[in-house]
């Protein structure tokens, strides 16, 4: 699809969306995107070119369809793939890749730190994939030194971030908020550092006694985005691990600088999403969405989970779904979806449906909640297809098709009872959307109660 439109903006020094906008050019992904939306091509210019919405959408990915991540556009969910040394290959997570596509996966992020060439299997994602692809290049950058974080180098670092952008990268976390002197604010915390990362460049800087050294070359990085048109993903490293440790001085210093990096990129019309927590009570959530607002000017707010307790290991796509749906409601402009795996273990394809579908759940109610404009159609439609028995029409509404429709067989799997006007939770005899009353009888009922007083006995 995007052979031809990138092909006119190759050899320019900043071919990003965010730069075409502020220009008061409507590229033909702004185009694409308003149609998908549904919102009127100039706002989505408008709030592209403001930093309040981004098009990620690298010039190498030419079989991207393009898609928005922004407040004034619909809830947007991210699933994670990746393969590791201990388990997993490529063909899985192909396999993984086609799973979270067919079940709504608006982006995918590789985070594979293993399981064969990390250059063959991302450049495989990429070209099997038409939704934008993110990565976490300081994976990779360790991988280069065999793992010694004490080896790296500020040019290992933007080698690797250059390779991906080439390869066509859309989005990447750049872990450049974590600074030397936020690390002592860790000492409280049950967790300390739960963010992959996060934790690479703590060590290197802990190591070494200097400056997180993606914080100091933040201009090279942003003119290999410019180059390419990727997106910055900006790592929360410091984000909390458990309930016990959110919303504390480390988390919030650490936002207080993604801030700061945040106009830094729009400076240089690169555009930025910015990565949030992590575990949050409840009560917390609201806080950290306007807090992130707040501190980083509006850009889009992409979260992982959160998780709003800390006691449900294998289920926690559910502890974390719910913290999602609130975070989505209050303006979070996408959900990165946490699998029944997570804490526990490598997921597969099993866990990406399960995590992926309580995330696309999470991601409508909070469109739903915001009044997005035909957010609720779909919800109507299955509705009246309930309540008038087809079966087979509530199938095909629902957001996973094949287990609805797994889920009713298991009881009553003959055809017929795909026409029948009862399932088997109450039976024939006992379903109450059996009581069909038509207009004339409700008519005749108002008559009759404007006239009479029903005794009450």
């Amino acid at each position: 699809m995007r052979t031809e439109w990138v092909a006119k903006r190759r050899g320019q020094s900043n071919v990003s969306q965010m730069h075409y906008a502020r220009q008061g050019v409507i590229t033909e992904e702004m185009h694409y995107v308003a149609q998908r939306e549904n919102l009127p091509v100039e706002l989505i210019r408008d709030e592209v070119a403001r930093g309040r919405m981004i098009i990620p959408a690298n010039i190498n990915h030419t079989n991207l369809e393009p898609m928005c991540i922004g407040i004034a556009s619909k809830c947007k969910v991210n699933a994670n793939i990746g393969a590791s040394p201990n388990s997993s290959n490529i063909e899985e997570e192909l396999a993984k890749l086609r799973l979270a596509v067919k079940y709504g996966a608006d982006t995918v992020m590789d985070l594979s730190t293993g399981g064969g060439n990390l250059d063959e299997i991302r450049t495989a994602i990429i070209n099997a994939s038409p939704v934008p692809i993110g990565t976490v290049p300081v994976y990779q950058a360790l991988e280069s030194v065999h793992g010694k974080v004490e080896n790296l180098t500020p040019d290992d670092f933007l080698h690797v971030i250059e390779k991906h952008a080439q390869q066509g990268v859309d989005y990447m976390t750049i872990h450049a908020g974590i600074l030397i002197e936020h690390l002592p604010l860790v000492r409280n915390r049950i967790t300390g550092i739960v963010s992959r990362g996060g934790g690479i460049l703590a060590k290197w800087m802990l190591h070494h006694h200097k400056q997180n050294p993606l914080y100091t070359h933040l201009r090279d990085i942003i003119e290999i985005f410019q180059k390419y048109d990727v997106s910055f993903s900006l790592g929360d490293s410091l984000r909390p691990g458990c309930t016990h440790d959110a919303s504390d001085e480390a988390q919030l210093a650490e936002l207080k600088t993604l801030g700061q990096l945040t106009r830094k990129a729009w400076e240089y019309d690169v555009q930025v999403m910015v990565e949030g927590p992590g575990h949050v009570p409840m009560d917390q959530i609201e806080f950290n969405v306007k807090k992130q607002m707040e501190e980083c000017s509006e850009a889009p707010f992409y979260v992982l989970g959160p998780l709003v307790t800390d006691i449900a290991p294998g289920y926690d796509h559910i502890t974390s779904a719910i913290g999602a749906a609130m975070a989505g409601w209050y303006g979070t402009a996408m959900l990165c979806y946490v699998t029944p795996k997570e804490h526990l273990g490598l997921p597969n394809p099993e866990d990406v449906r399960n995590g992926l579908i309580a995330y696309k759940i999470a991601a409508h109610a909070a469109d739903i909640a915001r009044h997005r404009p035909g957010a609720r159609d779909r919800d109507d439609e299955l509705s009246h297809a309930r309540y008038n028995f087809n079966w087979n029409r509530q199938f095909e509404l629902a957001l996973d098709p094949e287990r609805a429709r797994e889920y009713h067989d298991e009881t009553l799997p003959a055809d017929i009872y795909k026409t029948a006007e009862f399932c088997s939770m109450c039976g024939p005899k006992f379903c109450p959307m059996q009581t069909k009353v038509d207009a004339d009888a409700l008519t005749e009922l108002e008559k009759f109660l404007a006239k009479e007083t029903v005794t009450q006995s």
